[in-house]
């Protein structure tokens, strides 16, 4: 047995060595001669764009009509506030070339596909699972707000709410992927991954080695990772290698020689499903630093739930939502094979929902600013990054004036400059409304929590950002009366414990370049 296992482990260490890609196969690759065939169709777009741009400046009363058109054009729009003000100003200092932009990304070249293959997939699968009357209306009693959200959840995307569940909390990337690997082994049917990011390493090592043994003796195992991968982590040929070890891969959306509005909507969901009674979401990837293998941000705190019991189905519909977008003949009997998996002692009510970026529902919003809402004691939150809109700003203050205990903690070691620098500039908003604001000293928080009043929480991958609330497709788990919401509390008054805590004094005194960056980059905060 454990010279089979030797084997199994020899093949996915060759599988990572072969994995990785010296600069001159970068540079003669497909993956460059596709980035060079980008970058030249980029180029001749903005020539056209700015070619056609001549055409006006000489006629300056046609450009401040035009201009007027566009910014009306603008305000009867659907886009949100903040988006709105970003495209009117680029309008207005470059009135054709912002024009022509702004029409090209609403366009939505390449997108409108996407859109409806997700709108079609989303309609058919509506009834895989069947939300129970009797859990809905035991959920209405303890809590009619939460029951309300379960009703906008299930409405928009069936996403029901479960009893029976069983929800383990993990405070570090580390222990979850501890359990990870317990779990893994245990599977006998099926094994489903859908990651962001997947980094050769010893974390995903480690986990190959496992999914290579579990397929050769016959269990289904997929990946799907994001196409973005194919620029930093992974080669292109990677499902082909993965296939070789009896694996299904795939990757969402990857990058081809087209400029495409769709490279703007990444799979930025963490998903693990085994056999469709065991799920992991939060927000740790597939990569050694997610675990403090290695060190690039300093300490990095991440976070991450189990799930067993019925609420697993979600995730396992989840998965298959997208991994069937573009497959000819979509199967999603799988759903409807899972045993019930029942944890009668399991406590509370779990409600797992994902979030489509091209259903114009920002379900990923709505529900941080239902909870800010209707929240009475307090509201704690951890989250990478804080580029907001108008709305989510707005709960925030909202609930901090009310006496809400609202708390942020934040990065005290950035993983990028201006998203680290946007964050800054609703500091003094913030803080003038009561909310408290502590960064991380130790390192990077890449955790995506928020926790309210010792009887709901969220846990999932959605970042207070633009990039999260707006363009991903993401997942989180809602929890109520869950037991495990005392340990996140906790966990987050530890973290709590290790920020420096942001005053308006040190707000005044804080980096000149930070303030700048931010400054700058405010009224384009949408397109970052």
């Amino acid at each position: 047995m454990e010279g089979n296992t030797a084997t199994q482990e020899n093949k996915g260490l060759m599988l990572l060595k072969a994995g990785r890609k010296g600069l001159l196969s970068i540079v003669f690759s497909r993956m460059a001669i596709i980035l060079l065939l980008l970058a030249l169709q980029v180029l001749v777009l903005f020539g056209s764009f700015r070619w056609l741009e001549n055409f006006l400046p000489h006629i300056w009363g046609g450009t401040v009509l035009f201009s007027v058109i566009m910014v009306l054009y603008m305000l009867n729009s659907r886009l949100d506030a903040s988006g709105k003000l970003t495209w009117m100003l680029v309008i207005m200092l470059m009135p054709v070339f912002g024009a022509l932009l702004y029409l090209f990304t609403r366009s939505d070249l390449g997108h409108r596909a996407l859109r409806d293959r997700v709108t079609k997939m989303v309609k058919e699968t509506g009834g895989c699972i069947v939300s129970d009357p009797e859990t809905q209306n035991k959920l209405k009693q303890q809590s009619p707000g939460a029951a309300a959200l379960a009703h906008y959840l299930n409405r928009n995307g069936c996403c029901p709410v479960f009893e029976n569940t069983a929800v383990t909390y993990f405070p570090l990337g580390e222990k979850k992927f501890e359990e990870m690997l317990r779990q893994l082994e245990k599977a006998e049917r099926f094994i489903f991954l859908e990651y962001f990011i997947v980094d050769e390493g010893l974390m995903w090592g480690k986990i190959l080695e496992i999914l290579a043994r579990k397929a050769a003796s016959g269990v289904d195992v997929r990946v799907m990772y994001d196409g973005t991968c194919e620029l930093s982590t992974l080669p292109r040929d990677y499902p082909k290698r993965l296939r070789k070890l009896g694996i299904q891969c795939k990757p969402f959306a990857p990058i081809t020689p087209f400029v495409s509005t769709h490279y703007n909507y990444r799979d930025h969901r963490k998903i693990l499903v085994i056999d469709g009674h065991t799920a992991f979401t939060g927000g740790v990837n597939l990569a050694d630093e997610y675990i403090n293998h290695i060190v690039k941000y300093g300490h990095w705190k991440d976070t991450a739930i189990m799930l067993q019991g019925e609420a697993a189905r979600s995730f396992t519909l989840m998965f298959l939502q997208m991994w069937n977008l573009n497959e000819k003949n979509p199967d999603f009997s799988v759903v409807s094979e899972i045993p019930v998996s029942h944890i009668p002692q399991a406590e509370g009510f779990v409600i797992p929902y994902g979030d489509f970026p091209v259903d114009e529902d920002r379900m990923g919003e709505q529900v941080y600013i239902d909870i800010l809402n209707r929240a009475e004691n307090y509201v704690h939150i951890m989250s990478p990054y804080l580029i907001l809109d108008g709305e989510t700003e707005a709960a925030l203050v909202y609930a901090a004036k009310r006496g809400v205990d609202v708390r942020l903690i934040l990065p005290g070691i950035p993983d990028k400059t201006f998203p680290y620098a946007l964050a800054f500039t609703h500091y003094k908003t913030l803080l003038d409304a009561g909310v408290k604001i502590g960064e991380y000293a130790p390192g990077f928080v890449h955790a995506k929590v928020f926790v309210c009043d010792d009887k709901e929480a969220v846990v999932g991958t959605i970042n207070l950002d633009y990039r999260s609330l707006y363009h991903h497709f993401e997942c989180a788990a809602y929890l109520q009366g869950v037991p495990c919401i005392s340990e996140i509390q906790e966990d987050f008054e530890v973290t709590w414990s290790k920020c420096t805590m942001i005053s308006e004094e040190t707000y005044r005194k804080g980096n000149f370049k930070r303030w700048l960056y931010g400054t700058v980059l405010k009224p384009i905060a949408p397109l970052m």
